[in-house]
Formats: structure tokens, C-alpha cells, sequence
């Protein structure tokens, strides 16, 4: 009787797929290098940080567009809108589906967008509704960049690499932008509680006039002044219609908590802060700041200019 011996299977099938399978990822990875462009490599240090949309040619392909420095900082901060939607265009393109996949035709049904007396039109898309509408050519002057500020190419996961860091308020899970800085701007609940309203706005308003400007005209009057939001047509569009107002303020709310906006002084203000509103910063963020923000610091510079001309 043979005694058995363990001798090693050789799975040639699956030895000749695996080789193949290198064989098509090396061809793959080893592109020819396409020629140099100003779009995708570093500029030198002389050069401008990004070149004009006009003169810049597209990258060479998917891998050189992904790297691209505009889509990190410093260089995202100076992007133009053209220069983003040169392989974006996508985005506005009216893509809305005529009927949902439950059957529900677009024409006969409401989008939750479409609730405020302010909507005018059918439905439309995300990016459309911020940036195509009447209404947001009105009321704001949004741009890419206003929500977008890069893309990390790596693992979309909290701490997955070096350039990535949860907890800090830079990146979120799987998102392309950080709600809670700026979805939530314009798509929080309305914290009527801390406003002192007897109860939300829907059941409120009337006794209001259904105008916000009835309190607000004494109160927190340094608002909007800031570059994404068209402040003196908001003021003027408020004063006849609080769903103009409502809209951003709750009445679109994506989520259930408030955006804690910074407190810019106003005169009159009461120098003690209410517990609510410690430990919120009191000047927006320095890349949404307008030239014609009414800061304090501002202010004062404008008195000192004021009482020198006057002394002259």
C-alpha cells in the first residue's frame, strides 16, 4: 500500500487570471505622459496661482484632472465660477425626471422646495435652484465656491489620511461639502423659542403682519453683509413678504437644529450676552466678508476718517 503524498494543486486557471489581471493594471497605470499644462501641474511661483479660464487648457485626462491644484487650497479660494463649470457644466444642465421612479409625474406634484409662496416655476435641480432661479439671482450671488472648497481624492472617511481630520469641522463623511458650515446657513430650523415668538412662524405670523421687519428693524440690523447674499434686495424683499425671509430661516429647514450666525454688534445692542448666545463668534467667516461689512472694528475706522475730515 502507497503511502499518500501531500503534494501543493496548482490552480493554473486562476494563476493565469491573476497575471492577466497585473498585466492590464500596469498597462493602465502606465499612461504616455500627455503634454504639460497650466491647469494641470503647479505654476511656477511667478506665475499666477490660477490661470484665467479663458487661457487655461483642460487636463490631459481623469487622473491629472482629479490632482489638479484647484481643487485644494490656497488655489480653491481663487477659482472662478467658469473655471469650475469648464468640467462641471453637468450640474446646470435641467436634468429633473418628468416622473418619479413611484410613477408620481413632476407636473402634478409639489417639491418640498416648492411650499414657500417664493418658488415660482416647476421643479428644478439642486445646483439650478441656488444659482439659475429668479429668485436666487435676486436674493443671492452664490458661487462654487461658496459650498465647495476642493475635494480630498483620498479615502472619504474621517482620519483615512494625512491631509484629512474628523472632528475639526473640515470634512464630513462622504460629503463634498460640510453641511454644518454651509448647508446649514440657510437650511436650519428657526429657532423661534429664543426669539421669544409664541410659537412657530406658521402659526405666529399673523399677528406679525407676516413681517419680520416689524422687530428686526430694531433689532440685529447687521445682518446679511455678506458676499454670497444680495443684502439690500433681501431687506427690501423682506418688508413685504416674511416668506422671503422664512425661506432661509426655516422654512426650507433640512435639519432639525439651528445655525448659530455670529452676533455683529448693532447699535443699541445690550453689551450683556444671553446664555444662548455665548460662545458664538461675533464676525463672519473672513472669505464671506464684504468690503462694505459694518464690523465694529470698521465702524470705528469710519468715525476716525469721519472726524478727520471734519477737523480739516
Amino acid at each position: 500500500m502507497k503511502t499518500p503524498t501531500l503534494r501543493p494543486r496548482t490552480c493554473w486557471p486562476v494563476a493565469f487570471l491573476f497575471a492577466a489581471l497585473l498585466f492590464v493594471t500596469a498597462c493602465s497605470d502606465s499612461q504616455p505622459s500627455a503634454p504639460t499644462t497650466t491647469a494641470a501641474v503647479q505654476p511656477a511661483a511667478s506665475a499666477p496661482l490660477i490661470a484665467d479660464a479663458t487661457t487655461a487648457s483642460p487636463p490631459a485626462d481623469y487622473q491629472r484632472a482629479k490632482w489638479d491644484p484647484i481643487h485644494f487650497k490656497p488655489a480653491i479660494d481663487q477659482a472662478s465660477d467658469q473655471q469650475c463649470l469648464a468640467c462641471h457644466a453637468e450640474v446646470l444642465k435641467p436634468s429633473v425626471r418628468k416622473t418619479s421612479p413611484a410613477g408620481v409625474e413632476a407636473a402634478t406634484a409639489k417639491a418640498w422646495y416648492q411650499q414657500t409662496s417664493t418658488y415660482e416655476g416647476e421643479q428644478d435641480t439642486f445646483h439650478r435652484r441656488h444659482l439659475q432661479t429668479t429668485l436666487s439671482k435676486q436674493l443671492m450671488n452664490m458661487r462654487c465656491t461658496t459650498c465647495h472648497q476642493g475635494n480630498e481624492p483620498r479615502d472619504e472617511a474621517p482620519g483615512s489620511s494625512a491631509t484629512v481630520h474628523g472632528g475639526n469641522g473640515e470634512f464630513t463623511l462622504r460629503k463634498m461639502v460640510n453641511p454644518e458650515t454651509t448647508c446649514l446657513k440657510c437650511h436650519g430650523k428657526m429657532n423661534w423659542e429664543v426669539m421669544g415668538l409664541p410659537g412657530p412662524w406658521a402659526q405666529s405670523k399673523e399677528t406679525f403682519q407676516n413681517n419680520c421687519m416689524l422687530c428686526h428693524a430694531a433689532i440685529r440690523t447687521n445682518r446679511h453683509q455678506v458676499n454670497y447674499l444680495n443684502a439690500k434686495a433681501i431687506e427690501e424683499a423682506g418688508q413685504t413678504n416674511g416668506d422671503v425671509c422664512f425661506g432661509c430661516h426655516g422654512a426650507r429647514a433640512w435639519y432639525r437644529t439651528s445655525y448659530p450666525y455670529p452676533r455683529h454688534a448693532w447699535d443699541g445692542m445690550a453689551p450683556e450676552v444671553p446664555d444662548w448666545a455665548k460662545g458664538r463668534p461675533t464676525e463672519s467667516e473672513v472669505r464671506f466678508i464684504t468690503a462694505t461689512m459694518n464690523t465694529p472694528a470698521q465702524s470705528a475706522a469710519k468715525n476716525i476718517a469721519a472726524a478727520q475730515g471734519a477737523s480739516q
